[in-house]
């Protein structure tokens, strides 16, 4: 069984900067990409980042772009996200996702990132 674990979140100002990660374990090798998404109170589960394995390709939200990174963890199955001049927007519930195919088919429970004025 895949599990992803996520870790990292909390609480920061507006401005700062975050790092949240996850790292999957389980059958894995088959797996495409590791990306982030995020859900914050009243709104839609929305896409944040991705990293795809092969390629090494990156993509971004436009609402992130040049403020968040992603990057693999030391050739495991598992990414960073960097988050840089974090704004109150940037308030959700962070969920990490494992893809196959071109399904993300796997999903962590989430971390609370929360920024305030």
């Amino acid at each position: 069984q895949v599990q992803l674990v996520e870790s990292g979140g909390g609480s920061v100002q507006a401005g700062g900067s975050m790092r949240i990660s996850c790292a999957a374990s389980g059958p894995t090798r088959t797996s495409v990409a590791m990306g982030w998404f995020r859900q914050a109170p009243g709104k839609d589960r929305e896409f944040v980042a991705s990293l795809s394995w092969s390629r090494y390709r990156q993509t971004y939200a436009d609402s992130v772009k040049g403020r968040f990174t992603i990057s693999r963890d030391n050739g495991r199955i598992a990414v960073i996200l960097e988050m840089n001049s974090l704004q109150v927007d940037d308030t959700a519930v962070y969920y990490c996702a494992l893809k196959f195919g071109s399904q993300w088919a796997y999903w962590g429970q989430g971390t609370q990132v929360t920024v305030s004025s």
